[in-house]
């Protein structure tokens, strides 16, 4: 989730309508020239002596290595309530999830080469930090072995918000939290209609990115009965701010339909004057009227709403950017390999016809079935029409390769960008997730122990 790296501007101007928060949005709309690549991923800290969580403080921490970080690399803290909490630098940042989740959140780049010299970058520095230490960082979508119990939590004023309020509303909201991993890109739109139908395609085929890196099978050492237990926890945190948004498949979907949908998400909090405010369950739009009861009479600034935006979780979210927000975490080479499959279909115009067409005569109710199947089955998931997502991921992955080859971005060996996605044909051509190969490993060579995880995807 985002680190706010400033507090809300007492002075700034005020939303005086939503027509401004529709407007906002629009600004994000950019000529194809300037469209750049964000990728973000997460991962667990863990003791490497005993296999024990990260704990936020200590001589062997968070805390421990965001200092090393700081000291050795050159990135500027971020802090909160006087405790660190963060790092910034050159477009990037280093952040905080709730259990103590590491997150790089990486700059926007030009290409996938870039992105993964980032991911590399950022993975070696962490290394190296971590090494001395005795820490080490698990690549998977999901904690394999820990309890909620013996999950931390990280200092951050949000997150206590959070955690009260997911009791409300779902009955894996916490889990969600403490317990999952993702790999997230972050892609670019120049209008409103080239932004609706990648959010439209996209949409539709997260199940297909879950399935290709499907990869938290273990809770508290055993087979969980998913593929992705990070994509069960899911489809039980939040109806009012997750899933499919069916609504933007409807006629007159776009921007304003967009911010009507966030406008009626419940609210988590407000900053102000170095706090998080507790806003739960209350609404955007009583604030916009300046009747939010946390602070009677006053009208939220747009870094409020973007704050607002950031609590919302769909598969695919819209900010001034679309993040595709379906898959598992993983090793390095399937960071790189998820920002290449989305890129190839979503930034080569045939390309991103090409999958339209594959998707578009699809139901709500058939996406939602995929959904729901994909975190037990995977690539055997029943795709409409006929076949499997196995299936389709061949024909989707022609669909990402041809596009990346069309994007002609080289790096100095001369290699395009479609070497990236060579470990999804893999994946798609034996039918097996990486969830399926680490439960072959469970059940054979392992036995029964999902401890030697912490070897084989520590990064």
């Amino acid at each position: 989730m985002t680190t706010p790296t400033s507090d809300i501007d007492e002075n700034a101007p005020r939303i005086e309508s939503k027509s401004e928060l529709v407007e906002w949005m629009e600004q994000g709309c950019a000529p194809k020239s300037d469209w750049r690549i964000g990728t973000e991923h997460e991962k667990f800290g863990f003791i490497r002596d005993g296999l024990k969580p990260l704990p936020y403080d200590g001589d062997v921490s968070i805390r421990a290595m965001l200092e090393g970080l700081a000291d050795k690399f050159g990135w500027e803290p971020i802090s909160e309530s006087g405790l660190l909490i963060g790092l910034k630098k050159d477009g990037a940042s280093v952040s905080l999830e709730p259990g103590g989740q590491f997150e790089l959140s990486g700059a926007p780049l030009e290409h996938i080469h870039q992105t993964c010299n980032e991911v590399g970058d950022h993975l070696k520095e962490v290394r190296e930090i971590a090494d001395p230490l005795g820490i080490g960082f698990l690549g998977m979508g999901s904690s394999p072995l820990w309890t909620m119990a013996e999950t931390p939590m990280m200092p951050k004023g949000r997150y206590a918000i959070m955690r009260d309020y997911m009791l409300k509303v779902g009955r894996l909201g916490r889990e969600m939290m403490f317990r999952t991993c993702t790999v997230q890109v972050n892609l670019d739109f120049a209008s409103e209609a080239d932004m609706l139908k990648k959010f439209r395609v996209s949409l539709a085929l997260q199940p297909l990115g879950t399935a290709l890196f499907a990869n938290s099978p273990f809770t508290e050492g055993r087979p969980n009965g998913f593929l992705s237990y990070r994509s069960h926890i899911w489809t039980d945190t939040d109806p009012d701010r997750s899933g499919m948004l069916p609504f933007m498949f409807e006629d007159g979907a776009g921007f304003e339909r967009y911010v009507d949908y966030a406008l009626d998400v419940p609210m988590y909090f407000v900053r102000r004057g170095g706090k998080y405010l507790d806003a739960s369950g209350k609404s955007f739009r009583d604030f916009m009227d300046g009747k939010l009861d946390l602070l009677p009479g006053e009208k939220p600034a747009i870094d409020d709403f973007v704050d607002h935006l950031s609590t919302i979780f769909p598969e695919v979210r819209l900010k001034r950017f679309l993040e595709m927000r379906g898959s598992d975490s993983g090793p390095w080479s399937r960071l790189c390999a998820f920002s290449g499959f989305w890129t190839g279909i979503l930034y080569e115009q045939s390309s991103l016809d090409a999958a339209w067409d594959l998707v578009k005569d699809w139901t709500a109710a058939e996406r939602e079935a995929m959904r729901q199947s994909v975190r037990v089955l995977g690539l055997r998931t029943p795709v409409p029409g006929g076949g499997t997502l196995q299936d389709l991921a061949k024909q989707v992955l022609s669909i990402s390769r041809n596009g990346l080859k069309a994007r002609a971005k080289y790096n100095s060996s001369g290699d395009d960008e479609t070497g990236f996605i060579a470990e999804l044909d893999e994946i798609a051509e034996s039918g097996l997730t990486p969830a399926d190969r680490l439960l072959e490993l469970y059940h054979g060579e392992w036995g029964r122990r999902v401890e030697p995880a912490f070897e084989t995807l520590a990064y």
